[in-house]
């Protein structure tokens, strides 16, 4: 009897080892937007497909790399941010995507390419928390002046595009000048200010400063802004030369599970999951038939409805010098 029992429990524990090695991992970075990329995409594959997703997170660019290196990847699909993307595909960190299972024709051109397809579409907006600011800010400029806005400010924490531009915006470089990025000018423009800065390194992080006012002005990913208001939260945003980037979905070297990995991109990319994303999350979406399958009064609060004075950021750039500003910008930060 105790055999049959020790037998019955090694095959059950079996089974479990099974269907946990068949079970696809995605990792992004946590907070409303994974809660909302589980619901609009990951629960959607899982019932059509059979494939159970796991959630993993936050995205971590040195963990990745040493799975690849090490030859033993658990994750199979990563939210990660397109420059990082692109000098990984150079470097052999991804796997080539199969746009015979993603209907690449229904996807902006400017977020896919044979590694990595779009994510969702944001921009960097200067936010603002209306109850504890007397006057609300309108520009770049006004972040930097502690004099008319006092208190706290936050900026992103990782060396990464956006902060270096909105210091040189703010000190009067032109958008079409911004690059290649005078360092000297825009480390110049954040010592001014430096004192004041706490720093936000995940969205979660800057929604608290921004709600609770600790911080009540800064750089914000658009849809925590967005989330913020949603619940009720005092909060205000500027458009005015907002910062426009994306995340993407990669597939790391080596990823145990890379068909399902592929089927869960064409998923996640479809028209139908992308419009389900943004109306979550505040986002844009980058299937380009999306728009049609939302509530007018979401699409125009998403990014690519405030395009008047909109700046893109230069992926490539920051995908070539990565290696070079992240040594000054931590250096700096730690002085």
């Amino acid at each position: 009897m105790i055999k049959k029992l020790m037998l019955a429990l090694a095959l059950t524990a079996a089974t479990s080892a099974a269907a946990w090695a068949d079970d696809m991992v995605f990792t992004s970075w946590g907070g409303t937007t994974q809660d909302a990329q589980k619901t609009s995409w990951a629960d959607a594959f899982s019932k059509a497909s059979g494939v159970n997703v796991l959630q993993d997170g936050p995205t971590d660019y040195g963990k990745l790399k040493a799975m690849v290196d090490a030859g033993n990847v658990s994750w199979d699909v990563v939210d990660v941010e397109y420059d990082w993307a692109l000098a990984a595909a150079k470097a052999g960190l991804l796997e080539p995507l199969d746009f015979s299972v993603i209907d690449k024709s229904k996807i902006d051109p400017r977020f896919v390419n044979d590694n990595v397809v779009g994510s969702f579409y944001y921009s960097f907006v200067l936010g603002y928390n209306k109850d504890v600011l007397k006057t609300e800010p309108k520009n770049w400029t006004d972040l930097f002046d502690t004099a008319k806005f006092p208190g706290k400010r936050t900026f992103y924490k990782w060396s990464a595009p956006g902060v270096l531009e909105i210091a040189l915006l703010a000190d009067g470089v032109a958008p079409d000048k911004l690059y290649p990025l005078d360092l000297d000018r825009a480390f110049k423009k954040l010592d001014s200010i430096k004192k004041d800065i706490v720093w936000w390194g995940g969205g979660a992080e800057s929604q608290q400063f921004l709600a609770s006012g600790e911080a009540p002005i800064g750089m914000f990913w658009n849809g925590r802004v967005f989330a913020i208001q949603q619940t009720g939260g005092n909060v205000g945003a500027s458009w005015d030369q907002n910062l426009t980037a994306a995340d993407v979905l990669v597939v790391p070297k080596g990823a145990k599970h890379k068909d399902a990995a592929m089927k869960f991109l064409a998923t996640a990319t479809s028209a139908d999951a992308q419009a389900d994303l943004a109306t979550k999350t505040g986002y844009a979406p980058i299937n380009v038939d999306s728009k049609t399958k939302m509530d007018a009064a979401v699409a125009a609060s998403l990014p690519d409805a405030h395009t008047e004075s909109q700046i893109n950021l230069d992926m490539s750039y920051w995908a070539e010098h990565r290696d070079e500003i992240g040594k000054r910008w931590y250096d700096w930060q730690a002085k």
